[in-house]
């Protein structure tokens, strides 16, 4: 029989699985319905889209998974299914810094050549940055099905395979050394584009106080507004990041009330996040209450 934590552990995840797909089913009806009405999706829509999906994909996968932790289903093949977990994953992060660039270039003011040549070119280089995503996350999906000792440790292993020794000695150098290279690289570039950013909107919101005479300025409250978007956003994907580090370093004891609440929290991220992308814009905010006014009407 399973602990009190466990099952109400149990309990919040079914919650949180079927609230992500709610959302994020959401926001691809959205986006569905403008390309069947207009015949297009612009690139931002579709780079959302492919955002809303894996982050459904990531939801079953981790439900999924937390089955197994609890061991209420036999896993068979268990790596190789969390390697699927991890592909969604890693891709959700990745068209995450994606949009992060995206409103990079289309908001900051940075005077800098390459942020120049950014905001020209953005809007066709999105169908070719999802391509890329998802080439460079099965590569990284690959390099996990060959080293899963490194990534995935035999304390977490015997869970489902009790009998089973790790071929190799890992250390936490190790384990480091293959965190950092798988992700270094979005974090960076999502660090980059979100700090310019946020500093772009706080000197232009600054700006605009000091000099505007008379009513308050609207615009000042749309930057406002997006720059707490923002500043959230980073703040969400700063927490996701360092409950990753704590799972994958094990920290915390398989099935303890911590470990589970670094898990809840990882898959909680993703439904959070969208939520604020819904919010966050007007378009899409709209179009949501509308789709939901209709249920309710053909109810």
């Amino acid at each position: 029989m399973l602990a009190s934590h466990l099952v109400s552990h149990l309990v919040l995840t079914v919650i949180q699985v079927l609230f992500g797909i709610f959302v994020n089913g959401l926001i691809v009806i959205v986006n569905g319905t403008d390309l069947i009405k207009q015949r297009k999706l612009i690139p931002l829509d579709l780079l959302v889209s492919c955002l809303a999906i894996s982050r459904m994909g990531i939801q079953l996968a981790f439900f999924y998974i937390n089955l197994a932790l609890l061991s209420l289903i036999k896993f068979p093949q268990f790596t190789e299914k969390l390697v699927v977990f991890t592909f969604v994953n890693d891709l959700g992060l990745w068209f995450a810094t994606w949009l992060s660039v995206y409103y990079c270039t289309k908001i900051a003011t940075v005077a800098h050549p390459l942020l120049f040549w950014l905001k020209t070119k953005i809007s066709k280089l999105v169908p070719w940055l999802i391509l890329a995503s998802l080439l460079y996350t099965c590569g990284t999906s690959a390099v996990h099905v060959k080293y899963k000792w490194v990534f995935y440790g035999e304390d977490f292993l015997s869970l489902f395979f009790p009998n089973v020794t790790a071929p190799i000695e890992v250390t936490p150098s190790l384990q480091f050394a293959f965190l950092f290279a798988e992700f270094a690289l979005p974090l960076f570039i999502f660090l980059i584009s979100s700090l310019l950013l946020i500093f772009s909107l706080g000197r232009h919101a600054w700006q605009v106080r000091n000099t505007w005479t008379g009513p308050r300025n609207p615009r000042t409250h749309v930057h406002v507004r997006a720059f707490l978007s923002i500043l959230s956003f980073l703040a969400l994907y700063l927490c996701h990041y360092l409950i990753v580090a704590l799972i994958f370093f094990q920290i915390f004891k398989l099935r303890s009330f911590l470990f589970l609440f670094c898990t809840f929290t990882v898959g909680s991220y993703h439904s959070v996040h969208s939520i604020t992308l819904i919010l966050g814009n007007p378009k899409m905010k709209q179009n949501a209450k509308a789709l939901l006014l209709l249920g309710k009407c053909g109810q």
